[in-house]
């Protein structure tokens, strides 16, 4: 398919999708503010305009949305938190009618880094010794990493509350690799960093005297429980770390509908990111084609079940 599909009417759409792109993305904008972009296909020959589909990212809670039919598709970030609608665990108190349309191939874990000087192993010591910390954390209250904080810290009797109760205090960022946060990290006045996107932040800290704190197994198997998977932070990605540590998988973006949308409509989105995928940004070193955006790999997990429309394209278009 050629780069723009031809026609005004496409070049018009174009020009719209970079407004959007400009107005959402400025960099002024917080976390919790107007930077989520809806794109809607439909008919605007008449007075009306008529929706067909809508598509949008968002926070993890969008999916009551679409399990509504509000929303068409939604991008989720990271896939455990979809596994959770789908199982009704975690935030969820009943299983959500969701389903996978493709997953965007993403490498990633949930670390928690603590500044050596503190002589913590284990987040079990932060109850006992009731530190004072500095917190690097993301300032979205309903990012996923906040999220993940909220159902973790309690496993081991406290929560952010608590460690501000015991004097600590809160570094807030936007994006992992934050500026602010690099540089509190350098300057060594944080103590401890919770957060994904760890190619932005983590080998910063590693160089700065922090370490990766590992979690029991007894308490990845509840979180599993919920939904998340244990994955490895291996040590051949990370010279720094002293042997490869298990964390928390925060791979896959999957790319969900609900049960009832039409198979047609499943099966379409399917082909038009095979279609256009010279055009899509993909993570260096993931994509290894349409194809496999339907599998369960090591950055494209999934234990939701595909929707019967994607299914039957994945099914039409394996080599």
């Amino acid at each position: 398919m050629e780069r723009l599909p031809g026609g005004a009417q496409f070049i018009r759409a174009k020009m719209l999708w970079e407004i959007a792109l400009g107005m959402a993305g400025d960099p002024a904008i917080p976390y919790y503010g107007d930077r989520d972009i809806s794109l809607v296909i439909g008919n605007g020959s008449a007075e009306t305009f008529t929706v067909a589909v809508r598509m949008a990212p968002g926070s993890p809670i969008l999916s009551h949305a679409v399990a509504r039919g509000e929303i068409d598709m939604a991008f989720v970030n990271p896939s455990g938190l979809l596994t959770q609608a789908y199982r009704g665990t975690g935030l969820y108190r009943e299983p959500q009618p969701v389903r996978v349309i493709a997953s965007y191939p993403s490498w990633d874990r949930f670390v928690i880094a603590v500044h050596r000087r503190l002589g913590v192993t284990s987040l079990a010591e932060l109850v006992s010794r009731r530190l004072a910390l500095r917190v690097s954390i993301r300032e979205d209250r309903t990012h996923s990493t906040r999220v993940l904080i909220d159902q973790l810290l309690p496993l081991y009797g406290f929560d952010l509350t608590a460690l501000t109760s015991w004097g600590g205090t809160q570094q807030l960022n936007g994006p992992p690799g934050d500026r602010r946060r690099l540089a509190e990290i350098e300057a060594g006045t944080v103590d401890v960093v919770f957060d994904e996107g760890i190619r932005g932040w983590l080998p910063t800290a590693l160089r700065h005297d922090m370490r990766v704190i590992e979690l029991e197994p007894e308490i990845l198997t509840r979180l599993e429980a919920i939904g998340w998977r244990t994955a490895m932070l291996p040590k051949s990605r990370f010279p720094e770390l002293e042997a490869d540590v298990p964390v928390v998988d925060y791979s896959g973006w999957p790319l969900y509908t609900r049960a009832s949308l039409p198979d047609d409509v499943a099966y379409r989105a399917c082909a038009a990111i095979a279609q256009r995928a010279e055009e899509i940004p993909w993570e260096e070193g993931t994509f290894q084609g349409a194809h496999t955006l339907g599998d369960d790999t090591e950055t494209t997990p999934r234990d939701v079940p595909l929707h019967p429309g994607a299914e039957r394209w994945y099914r039409e278009h394996r080599p």
